[in-house]
């Protein structure tokens, strides 16, 4: 299945942000802490240039933490840092203030020497249904901005002031062509790309084969099948289908149907905290 997905949108957002950089003095870059690294378009990390950037593993309590630490470290360097968030949790982004502070404290500390206020200004960026506005939202501590479960709900660009802080909501942006076949396939599992541009039974044929052996138990359990004696990745799906009665009537098993069960119980965590990039 080959996968790409760049609406127009896209291509405007990318303009948009181009232009808006120029004003910025730091990039928030969120990233799912499920595919941290899949995360990672490489259109926007060339448009960040030299800017501080602040590394958000949005959505930490869907991964390992000891894991995801590891990642931490990963994104850390001397002109960035990163830390692992949970923005569904009530004030929980307000650590980005402190570390956008930090690391713009010289920059900072020179204007106030010539008795000027420097006036903060930090872009937010990253993949579709990464939590961009949910982030934003959270440091905000009221709905400044729209938010949704599903990619492209954020359209245009939305300036808000938090703290002292003019920070800029960008929409999800993806990259036209994806060199990576496994990157594609994350950013859909997430739910990056639209499930309407996907064959989503091959979808979950593959998640099942990426997942399948570390995470037998938890499959076994969720769908109260059998599998720990086989190692096909289509005897799993049927075992599904039967489980949830995924049959045409025909006979034939449902596999759209199951398929679209197992993605979404994979998106609402039920197979536990996963992460599906490998360090």
């Amino acid at each position: 299945m080959k996968i790409n997905w760049f609406p127009g949108h896209m291509t405007k957002a990318l303009r948009m942000m181009e232009k808006e950089i120029k004003v910025v003095d730091t990039v928030i870059y969120v990233l799912d802490s499920r595919a941290p690294k899949s995360c990672v378009n490489p259109e926007l990390t060339k448009l960040a240039g030299n800017k501080p950037i602040i590394y958000v593993l949005n959505k930490a309590d869907m991964a390992p933490k000891a894991e995801l630490s590891k990642w931490v470290k990963y994104f850390k360097s001397p002109n960035s840092e990163a830390v692992m968030l949970n923005s569904t949790s009530s004030s929980s982004a307000k650590i980005i203030i402190s570390i956008i502070k930090k690391l713009l404290a010289p920059k900072i500390e020179a204007k106030a020497q010539k008795g000027i206020t420097k006036i903060i200004r930090a872009m937010v960026v990253g993949v579709p249904n990464s939590g961009k506005s949910t982030l934003i939202n959270n440091l905000c501590g009221k709905g400044k901005t729209m938010t949704g479960n599903k990619p492209g709900v954020t359209r245009g660009k939305q300036w808000v002031m938090v703290d002292g802080i003019e920070i800029l909501d960008t929409p999800g942006t993806l990259w036209p062509s994806f060199e990576d076949h496994n990157t594609a396939l994350n950013l859909a599992y997430i739910g990056s790309i639209k499930d309407d541009v996907l064959d989503v039974a091959e979808l979950a044929f593959s998640f099942l084969g990426q997942i399948k052996g570390k995470f037998n138990t938890e499959i076994g359990e969720r769908y109260k099948i059998n599998i720990e004696n086989t190692d096909e990745t289509l005897e799993i799906f049927d075992s599904i289908c039967r489980a949830r009665k995924a049959i045409l009537r025909d006979g034939d098993f449902d596999y759209e149907r199951a398929a679209r069960v197992i993605i979404d119980d994979f998106r609402h965590g039920k197979f536990g905290k996963i992460i599906l990039d490998n360090l």
